[in-house]
């Protein structure tokens, strides 16, 4: 089973030449840009957009995918209220919550994210850094007098980061994205356009899973409507299989076969049925 996709895309050619007989499957967390996410020769596929599906059968065959359980904590797929959530994190009952993210590495305009989100009246805004203490410590001299401003580094607990925020700004898109829509935050695309992000950001857009911000002065409308929206928990994704128990009720591809070994068997085939009446 693949979570990375350097390896899927290896396993899929070892795969169709026949050089590794065991079934190989990939589990996708991106949403798009999902060329090396996806191989022909992968057995299944199991993605945690729906939204995702199209593509993943356009590079890799029809039936070559399954929505399957996301693959995050099991915190995020059970009900948490906004103000359960917020005591938990010493955050205020009244008010808007804006979350500011750049993921684990915190990548991003994260500075840029977080000056225009105290610029929402009233609204305490939460700085998720991860592990880039560089960033927080330059947040910390720009921002750091502003009372409305908590700093956190890398946490384990964005299910109630999510659960108690009305609005993510989030820069490398990802499974981050999912939880948010999954605890019905809504989200905001910033700060890291490059890459696969680009991609993903084009479907979030396409799809209508996000918004997507090209700048400081485009992110301030944008986070008006994301607060002006209060979508509910989406539960549907806790309902889904798990990745695991697909892969145990046998969730596999036949495996493909040359043309010209079809091409001889149906020929072996065809002069067995003439030959068969002739010599009876």
């Amino acid at each position: 089973v693949s979570t990375y996709p350097g390896v899927t895309a290896l396993l899929g050619m070892l795969r169709r030449r026949r050089r590794l007989r065991v079934p190989c499957y990939s589990s996708i967390t991106d949403l798009a840009g999902l060329r090396f996410w996806a191989h022909p020769g992968i057995d299944m596929h199991f993605i945690t957009h729906p939204e995702s599906a199209e593509e993943v059968e356009r590079i890799a065959g029809p039936g070559s995918v399954r929505w399957a359980k996301p693959p995050t904590s099991p915190a995020f797929l059970a009900a948490r209220s906004r103000a359960d959530a917020r005591r938990a994190l010493g955050l205020p009952s009244e008010g808007k919550v804006i979350a500011v993210s750049g993921g684990g590495w915190g990548v991003g305009d994260l500075l840029g994210a977080t000056r225009a989100s105290l610029r929402v009246p009233d609204a305490t805004v939460l700085c998720l850094c991860g592990r880039n203490d560089n960033l927080r410590a330059r947040v910390a001299k720009e921002l750091g007098s502003e009372p409305r401003l908590k700093l956190m580094g890398f946490t384990d607990r964005m299910g109630d980061v999510l659960a108690a925020s009305d609005a993510l700004v989030h820069s490398s898109a990802g499974l981050t994205v999912l939880e948010a829509i999954i605890r019905g935050c809504p989200v905001i695309s910033y700060g890291f356009g490059y890459g696969h992000v680009k991609a993903s950001n084009k479907a979030l857009v396409r799809f209508g899973l996000a918004q997507v911000a090209n700048s400081e002065a485009e992110l301030e409308p944008a986070l008006e409507r994301a607060l002006a929206h209060e979508p509910e928990p989406d539960p549907s994704f806790a309902r889904r299989p798990s990745t695991a128990s697909l892969i145990l009720s046998n969730e596999r591809r036949a495996p493909r076969v040359a043309r010209w070994r079809v091409g001889a068997a149906r020929a072996v085939s065809a002069s067995s049925l003439a030959v068969a009446p002739a010599t009876w």
